[in-house]
């Protein structure tokens, strides 16, 4: 995992590609390159049959120019960084601040890798590929950008066990500001998958977790407690700590604004009541004489769910 580190000093966390991904992407393009060249010249060859032996040549070395870098420049500049080998690989080119490439991004990329790809048969982009901590090739250290995985697998998120009842609200004076986000991470994965860990394994490797944690916290583990209890016990209080200041800073949870003074419903809940006596009243004698007056689409009218209807509940449509 890459920190790209954008100009909004925002924090994006890509996946670079490695050599595998990119050398099957490449060879995807130059594949398509080379049938799209090949038809070119058949055809060019019959259209300048008539011309002499220099044209011919000069005809066919600019469409051999024109194909092999043209031809990719202005695909990644027109896909903003997607090639037919990169969508069909899943990979994406972007800048080094994560935002879409421009032509002058797709031009370096393309001349230099010409040169690095074509004209060395991929041996100088392999190595440089290798070397890079990112695997970034020549073409992306001048162009400024990177090539990244746009398609990631998709992880089912586990279910974090509660911790037992008899260490509710004990850790809700520890101070959880100096625990990185990191140590969350692991934290909670652990939480999540300890059923499938090998018992010794997973004993392990919570108290690990358990002593790391303490140590940010400054608060040592309760005598008697267990390892994973506890994990799961300072989880609990730092995501009901979230919870209470998402709360507080005027938002739910879910993100959706909470009105001042509405125990916590969201904006634009409306309880429904129940019309006064007076304005029943008012309504049957306003009422054409021998008239039924028809209760509401959206209400029950008789029967048992009376029960709802005084009680002020409407159900739903």
């Amino acid at each position: 995992m890459s920190e790209l580190v954008t100009g909004e000093a925002v924090a994006l966390e890509l996946r670079p590609a490695r050599l595998p991904s990119r050398g099957l992407a490449v060879l995807l393009d130059l594949a398509v390159a080379v049938v799209v060249y090949v038809v070119l010249t058949i055809a060019l060859v019959a259209a300048t049959a008539s011309l002499d032996e220099a044209a011919q040549t000069a005809v066919s070395i600019a469409s051999f120019v024109l194909v092999l870098v043209g031809g990719p420049i202005a695909v990644e500049t027109l896909s903003h960084g997607r090639s037919l080998g990169k969508m069909a690989c899943g990979l994406r080119v972007v800048r080094d601040d994560g935002g879409p490439i421009r032509f002058r991004h797709a031009l370096v990329r393309g001349g230099i890798g010409f040169v690095e790809i074509v004209m060395t048969f991929g041996v100088i982009a392999c190595i440089a590929s290798l070397v890079s901590a990112r695997g970034r090739r020549l073409g992306d250290v001048f162009a400024g950008t990177l090539v990244v995985r746009e398609r990631m697998p998709v992880v089912s998120t586990g279910f974090v066990p509660p911790p037992p009842l008899w260490l509710a609200g004990r850790f809700s004076e520890v101070d959880l500001s100096a625990v990185p986000d990191g140590l969350w991470l692991a934290v909670r994965q652990y939480l999540t998958r300890m059923q499938q860990l090998d018992p010794q394994v997973g004993s392990a490797m919570a108290e690990r977790l358990a002593s790391d944690l303490a140590a940010r916290t400054g608060t040592p583990v309760p005598q008697g407690v267990p390892s994973a209890a506890y994990l799961a016990a300072v989880v609990q209080e730092r995501q009901a700590r979230e919870v209470r200041r998402a709360v507080a800073n005027g938002t739910s949870p879910g993100g959706q604004a909470v009105l001042p003074g509405s125990s916590g419903r969201p904006a634009g809940f409306s309880p429904v009541t129940e019309p006064s006596p007076a304005t029943q009243v008012a309504r049957a004698a306003a009422a054409p004489t021998g008239s039924q007056v028809e209760p509401p689409a959206d209400r029950p009218s008789s029967g048992a769910s009376g029960r709802a209807e005084s009680s002020g509940f409407v159900p739903p449509a």
